[in-house]
């Protein structure tokens, strides 16, 4: 019967149609008592469907299929007439379908800004081609060595095209030109000639005697006439030293005597009098001088030494290199152009842009780098040439702001045919006329140093918008901030001239590199001891830390054993790591700020530090995979930013570079070898007590692997650390050691690392103490993370990471005398005296977890006066250590702090106040004093209308050109932006 019922039951799709809702309940009554419904059951649509048509149970008991599937069904979805529940089931053709998705809100995604010089802000960088970036970098003008103005341009521009490329993924186009024909090549290469001819004619000593005595005539008026009084100095000491020279050769040449005695005192006055010389031969015969080959030797040999030096830095090549020489013709074409775009004249054979026609065209505008500057005739001379400034020349210009495009050549100048004569080009159309061939009619951005936005980037922004006839030939202009020499302007006349193959002496290419990093491109960057000094910590904690990391990775383990269950330590760690990412994103995306990236860095591994000390005092594993992925991130990073430039997937590489051989798994193996069996020895010594064995091998350690650039840590209860390190650092720990501590200091153990982690740039230079032989106590101490010796922390002269006194460490604690119960290990103190103790004690981090495993082996100690070492705790009560004035005496600090700073606050206004004050206005509020004013602003009569002597002129203008420079200083701050 059932069967019989079951085959003429209607089925759900006949149910749904019937419209009459009595019949509709019926059939599917009938329906639903050949199907189980209630054990087991899950809803179809077509029961959803049926029952969203039901208002409610049916009345009739007969129909109690329906009442009893009702009722199971209303426990799932509710009431008929309620709305389907968000995660419901959509009819659709009585197929089951997927639940509408909603995409999760996000976050606005960082966008990168560069200070751009066209703006003087931070715009958001938009290339005009998609990812495609193309930039034009104005290159050296090769006539010296590179110094390192040069490299605090180029290391800049090439950290910022890494990251361009490497980390934003732009595909940049960089292009840089080599400046071989100017000014300043031509008069070098044309005095070198001379001289280099007039040294192969060998002089008799009578006759370069007669011949220094002439140089020295127009040497001496223009040391008269110098008035920048560095500039006066070096002068002065030149001359001195030719007339040492020439006075120690003038007695014997006057007696006749012959030999090498003479011949070397002809050699030392030529060498002395090398410039003299030079500029006096060219003043008689430089205009003799027309071989082209003369004045392209000088560039092609500065260039070589140029490309050397950028390598030595590690600065990548340009995609396309451009030389003047090698774009005469198509100088001369772009210079065609704009005369008959009717922005350029010819005068005399030269050609000359026309400024101000330019200037006052429609869709055109002349200095948008620097509008202040126009007119700026000092600079305008600057930009034109030493050669190029004679009176004939200035008179040739309908304007003075109008600037050379092509130069007419003069006898002793190189030369080229054109269609105004022989000639040569301009030092501002060659930029134009390269990057515009290369280029285009638009580039995305542009770069050089600071002191080139007038005239030279100004000029050449018109003269290429005159021949493009637009107004974007560069969308973003950006400019690298001056280099300092220990605050100082870096000059000869200073004795501060640093060459790059003189600062590579003293310091590797990634040191400068880090220390370039440490400040924002856009800004002046001191070069000295302190910022090289920071460099070198910051890579000595950074290298430390990826040795520690290495030497984990190598531990042996299982295959499974290196995936640990993650604790909160780990998860707070890793949470902190991806906050630190984030951070140098947007970090990045601020004008490429990577001041910040190195400080977040910097931070990043001390917290590594302080989970790898927490993991150690606890004798328990760091997590591997956690620290691999932290120190892959930091090499990462290093990489991009060129501070790496070999192959290493971790850290720095320990071959050196340009080395093919990776050393580090070469030799590590062998090196792990040698510390297991010295393990073995130390082990089996300590158990039949052989202290000669023991001090071999304390040999082996501290004399003989630094001479390899090896380090052996020792570490009681854990195994040996090995490191591959430069050896010229090890060699240098070594003597910190032998000399010992400068200061009275307490030994930093691990459970005394806290205030160091909490703030590691605070206690980086904490001087190296002496290292307790194993044969004395081989369980005293524990070894600091970092280093083969336990860090010595100065209690003299050292901060706390809050600005207050240094914390006054303790020694491990010793055994309790006779009669004394044992005390447990308690955290080391903080001195009374520190101000901010709470600080630390807020934190968290202080005091440090003690670990129960190590009972003590003495008393604990509290720590003496300042500047005293700590002394045994005495039982009985713990005294007093706030002083009853210690309120006052902090409020008193306090209080001379800040008047203090109040003070230093009024004298930077009172600066700020003159320096805004232009030279030319300087003295024109001083009516009481004088009556009558130059151009310049200079005074030139006193009030009752005489005209002022020579020395208050001289004065004056003295005091004019300190402010000139003090004024140009506030507008390179206005500039960049560092003032409002």
């Amino acid at each position: 019967m059932a069967g019989s019922s079951a085959e003429h039951a209607p089925d759900y799709r006949s149910v749904l149609s019937i419209s009459d809702e009595a019949a509709r309940v019926r059939a599917l009554n009938e329906h639903l008592s050949t199907r189980s419904y209630v054990q087991g059951f899950s809803l179809s649509q077509a029961d959803v469907d049926a029952f969203r048509q039901l208002s409610g149970p049916p009345a009739d008991a007969q129909l109690f299929h329906v009442a009893r599937w009702f009722r199971h069904v209303a426990a799932i979805l509710g009431s008929p007439r309620t709305p389907a529940p968000p995660c419901g089931l959509q009819a659709s053709r009585g197929r089951r379908t997927q639940p509408p998705w909603s995409p999760p809100a996000g976050s606005e995604p960082c966008q990168l800004r560069l200070y751009n010089s066209l703006t003087r802000r931070k715009d958001v960088f938009v290339p005009q081609d998609g990812r495609r970036v193309t930039w034009y970098c104005c290159g050296p003008t090769v006539y010296d060595a590179s110094h390192m103005g040069h490299a605090r341009s180029y290391i800049s521009f090439d950290i910022l095209r890494r990251v361009l490329r490497d980390y934003f993924k732009f595909d940049v186009f960089y292009c840089m030109n080599i400046t071989d024909i100017d000014d300043k090549i031509i008069k070098r290469a044309r005095q070198n000639y001379l001289f280099e001819q007039y040294r192969e004619k060998q002089p008799q000593a009578v006759q370069l005697l007669e011949d220094v005595h002439a140089a020295l005539q127009p040497f001496s008026a223009k040391l008269r006439e110098t008035s920048d009084p560095d500039k006066r100095q070096m002068l002065e000491r030149l001359e001195r030293a030719v007339r040492l020279a020439a006075e120690a050769l003038e007695e014997p040449a006057r007696r006749g005597l012959e030999g090498e005695e003479l011949d070397g005192r002809v050699q030392v006055l030529l060498e002395e009098a090398k410039d003299l010389l030079s500029d006096w031969l060219d003043s008689m015969h430089g205009s003799e001088v027309s071989d082209n080959s003369i004045f392209s030797k000088l560039p092609k040999f500065w260039e070589a030494e140029f490309h050397k030096d950028m390598e030595a830095l590690n600065v990548l090549p340009p995609d396309v290199l451009t030389r003047v020489s090698e774009y005469v013709p198509e100088i001369v074409d772009f210079v065609r152009k704009i005369v008959d775009n009717g922005y350029g004249y010819v005068s005399n054979g030269s050609v000359y842009f026309d400024t101000v026609k330019f200037a006052n065209s429609e869709g055109h505008c002349y200095g948008k780098l620097v509008p202040e500057a126009v007119g700026d005739q000092k600079a305008l001379q600057e930009g034109e040439g030493d050669l190029s400034v004679s009176a004939e020349r200035l008179s040739e210009k309908r304007s003075p702001s109008d600037f050379a495009l092509w130069k007419a050549s003069k006898p002793g100048e190189p030369s080229w045919p054109c269609p105004w004569g022989k000639g040569r080009p301009g030092w501002h159309i060659e930029c134009s006329a390269m990057a515009g061939t290369l280029l285009g009619a638009s580039m995305d951005l542009h770069g050089g140093g600071f002191d080139l936005r007038f005239p030279h980037h100004d000029n050449e922004l018109a003269q290429s918008e005159a021949y493009f006839e637009n107004d974007c030939w560069v969308r973003y202009f950006l400019h690298t901030g001056h280099l300092t020499i220990a605050g100082c302007k870096m000059s000869k006349s200073l004795k501060n001239f640093i060459t790059i193959k003189d600062a590579l002496k003293k310091h590797s290419a990634r040191q400068l590199r880090l220390a370039f990093l440490m400040h924002s491109w856009k800004d002046a960057l001191d070069y000295s001891a302190n910022s090289m000094e920071s460099a070198l910590q910051f890579e000595k904690l950074l290298n430390e830390f990826f040795l520690n990391v290495k030497d984990l990775l190598r531990a042996p383990v299982e295959v499974a054993g290196q995936f640990e269950k993650w604790e909160d330590k780990e998860t707070e760690l890793n949470k902190s790591f991806y906050d630190k990412k984030a951070a140098v994103h947007e970090a990045l995306c601020d004008n490429v700020d990577t001041r910040t990236v190195l400080e977040e860095m910097r931070a990043l591994v001390g917290q590594c530090n302080h989970y790898m000390a927490a993991r150690k005092a606890a004798r328990r594993r760091p997590n591997r995979a956690l620290l691999e992925s932290v120190a892959r991130y930091l090499t990462h990073m290093l990489k991009i930013f060129g501070a790496i430039e070999e192959e290493s997937s971790l850290g720095f590489p320990v071959g050196g570079p340009g080395t093919s051989l990776n050393l580090e798994p070469t030799v590590m193996p062998y090196l792990q070898v040698l510390s297991e069996f010295r393990e073995g020895v130390r082990r089996v010594a300590r158990e039949h007590r052989v202290p000669e064995v023991l001090q071999l091998s304390d040999a082996l350690r501290d004399d003989i692997l630094p001479e390899l650039g090896v380090r052996f840590e020792d570490h009681e209860g854990l195994p040996t650390v090995v490191k591959l390190v430069d050896r010229d650092t090890l060699l240098r720990e070594r003597e910190e050691k032998k000399r010992g501590p400068s200061a009275t200091c307490v030994p930093v153990t691990a459970d005394s690392l806290w205030p160091r982690l909490l703030c590691p740039a605070a206690y980086l230079r904490a001087p190296l103490g002496q290292e307790a032989p194993e044969t004395q106590d081989i369980q005293e101490g524990t070894r600091d993370l970092h280093s083969p010796n336990p860090f010595l922390l100065p209690i003299r002269g050292t901060r706390c990471p809050h600005g207050g006194p240094s914390p006054n460490l303790p020694r491990q604690p010793q055994a309790p005398p006779h009669g004394h119960p044992a005390q447990p290990p308690g955290p080391p103190s903080l001195p009374a005296s520190c101000p901010d103790a709470a600080c630390l004690v807020g934190s968290g981090l202080w005091p440090p977890p003690v670990s129960s495993s190590q009972p003590p082996s003495r008393p604990p100690q509290v720590p003496g006066p300042l500047g005293v070492g700590p002394r045994r705790a005495v039982p009985g009560p713990a005294p007093d250590r706030s002083p009853p004035a210690a309120g006052q005496a902090e409020e008193e600090k306090r209080r001379k702090k800040e008047e203090a700073a109040r003070k230093r606050q009024e004298q930077e206004a009172a600066r700020l106040a003159k320096m805004k004050v232009p030279p030319s206005e300087m003295f024109l509020s001083e009516s009481d004093k004088y009556s009558k004013f130059d151009e310049n602003g200079l005074p030139t009569h006193d009030t009752e209308g005489k005209e002022l002597s020579k020395g208050q002129a001289k004065k004056l203008k003295k005091l004019f050109e300190a402010q000139e420079k003090l004024h140009q200083e506030y507008l390179q701050l206005v500039q960049n932006g560092s003032i409002p």
